[in-house]
């Protein structure tokens, strides 16, 4: 279970701070519009329609959790659409997501939680949970992207 507290303007700064944010902790809750993008860049992953929605800076930087790092949309979107090819069919899930505004550094970002089923060319399947954080330009274009994944438990069985 995953749970948050949310208040309007929340600044993650307790009296003794055990480590200093090298980004940012003091965020309130950020434009949910931006929201509604990110689900809609998984969905395209989904339904593999990649060009269906143009939400991508030219200067888009991915950092992928295997440790690549891909800059600029072109190159990006080729890149996925490669990828994305190998897969005979994707399933997503998605546990959580929540935009946020970094007081400090006046930038937008998502956050999202999920899982994603793979199934490849030659019929395995792969799973993986998934977190990701998107961030925003001042155009309301994603600019950046970082990437973490887990292999997740295996499913209970039906009883």
């Amino acid at each position: 279970m995953i749970g948050f507290v949310i208040c309007n303007d929340v600044t993650a700064q307790s009296k003794k701070d055990l480590y200093k944010a090298t980004y940012s902790s003091n965020f309130k809750i950020g434009n949910a519009a931006y929201a509604s993008m990110v689900q809609d860049i998984w969905k395209d992953w989904d339904d593999n329609l990649l060009d269906r929605h143009d939400y991508f800076a030219d200067t888009l930087t991915m950092y992928f959790a295997d440790g690549n790092m891909m800059k600029g949309k072109a190159a990006n979107l080729e890149a996925a659409k490669k990828y994305r090819g190998g897969m005979s069919k994707v399933t997503s899930t998605l546990h959580a997501w929540i935009p946020l505004y970094s007081n400090d550094k006046k930038e937008d970002a998502v956050c999202v939680w999920g899982e994603e089923e793979n199934t490849l060319a030659d019929g395995k399947v792969e799973r993986k949970s998934i977190h990701e954080v998107w961030w925003f330009n001042k155009d309301g274009k994603i600019s950046m992207m970082r990437q973490w994944t887990a292999v997740p438990p295996a499913p209970m069985p039906a009883q």
